[in-house]
């Protein structure tokens, strides 16, 4: 079975930093792509950054583009979020999520996309 495991989440003070991680449980990474997405007390369930099988493709929601990057090691099988200038705003739960799919160009990937899912990683940021 898939089974994406997140780690990393915590309490950080804002304009701080954290690196979440999704490794592969029995499975081999490199064959799906990879999504992360965050749910905030009371609101839906967003996509923040995907990354791509084999192109490297990836996509960020506007609010995290030049804060968040995301990366893939498959000799790890782990990919990453590296969450920089954190803002209370980035308060949540997230998610890592992987699926054998592909987009294109102007399609934005959604949780519907993905089939296998993590239990989550809590992220504080908070003064």
């Amino acid at each position: 079975q898939v089974h994406p495991v997140e780690s990393g989440g915590g309490l950080v003070q804002p304009g701080g930093s954290l690196r979440l991680s999704c490794a592969a449980s029995g499975f081999n990474l490199a064959y799906y792509a990879v999504g992360w997405f965050r749910q905030a007390p009371g609101k839906e369930r967003e996509v923040v950054s995907c990354i791509g099988m084999y192109d490297g493709r990836t996509y960020y929601t506007d609010s995290v583009k030049g804060r968040f990057t995301i990366s893939r090691d498959n000799t790890k099988n782990t990919a990453y979020l590296q969450m920089n200038s954190l803002r209370p705003e980035d308060t949540a739960v997230y998610y890592c999520a992987v699926e054998s799919l592909s987009w294109s160009d102007g399609d934005i990937p959604g949780p519907n996309d993905f089939g296998s899912w993590g239990k989550g990683t809590q992220v504080t940021v908070v003064s």
